[in-house]
């Protein structure tokens, strides 16, 4: 279902502010206050989250994990079509609530995510691999804000991204890519250095992260095979770095 990508050196452009420089004084790893996760050696490396860590300069938040393998190196395997189509995503659930960035205030567990998937694009407004097509590459990592909620029709305790009853209009962010579920598709790119996944995102009123709570996790999804709600399910959970979801990270 998944596959590897040798010698991965996906390295995107960031700000002179952006916060990922070549210095592993810089991962996560080595942040005061990171959420630390013990090696697992029966997982995929590229998914097994050693540290996870949030941090603020100015207006600029930094998202990034600190992985035991090469972050991004697997990607899904294409499955042919949009129903049943799987996800690989690293994510930074967080405690902020989803009318921070645009959502409808009406609950739910936002994250921002890194994802991967071949068979769809979700990102019209970007063109990910530059070859002048913004509707064919699902398949390099992007990001996304999500609205993550329990959802039994994914499974006994499972999550879903949050979906949009049929006939409703909740408030969306303005770069919401159209699907029916609270999903947000920002244009951040996600850089991707050696063991490290990084994400810059910048706030216009950087105060509301102070003392925001995040965690760190690796996981699964697959779009329902009858393309209706629920429409995305997490299936498989490999790594979360507190152990328990306890979001015990905290921005100062």
């Amino acid at each position: 279902m998944f596959k590897n990508i040798p010698g991965l050196a996906l390295i995107a452009a960031a700000p002179a502010i952006a916060l990922a420089d070549g210095g592993h004084s810089h991962q996560a790893i080595h942040q005061t206050g990171a959420v630390v996760s013990a090696e697992n050696s029966e997982i995929d490396q590229s998914f097994d989250i050693l540290a996870a860590h949030v941090h603020r300069e100015g207006r600029i938040v930094t998202f990034h994990m600190t992985l035991k393998g090469t972050a991004g190196e697997t990607v899904p395997e294409r499955h042919g079509d949009l129903g049943g189509a799987p996800v690989l995503s690293y994510v930074w659930p967080t405690s902020l609530s989803p009318e921070t960035v645009g959502f409808e205030a009406d609950g739910g567990i936002l994250a921002l995510a890194a994802t991967s998937h071949p068979d769809f694009d979700d990102t019209p407004l970007f063109d990910e691999d530059g070859d002048g097509d913004v509707g064919n590459d699902g398949a390099n990592w992007h990001s996304h804000w999500v609205v993550l909620a329990p959802n039994e029709a994914c499974g006994d305790g499972a999550l879903g991204v949050k979906d949009i009853p049929e006939g409703t209009t909740p408030n969306m962010p303005a770069t919401w890519p159209g699907l029916p579920i609270y999903i947000d598709s920002p244009g951040y790119t996600p850089v991707l250095k050696a063991e490290e996944i990084t994400i810059n995102v910048g706030f216009e009123d950087p105060a509301v992260v102070e003392n925001m709570s995040y965690d760190g996790v690796t996981s699964a999804l697959r779009v329902n095979q009858s393309i209706h709600a629920p429409l995305l399910c997490v299936v498989d959970v490999f790594d979360v770095a507190s152990g328990d979801l306890s979001l015990p990270g905290r921005v100062e």
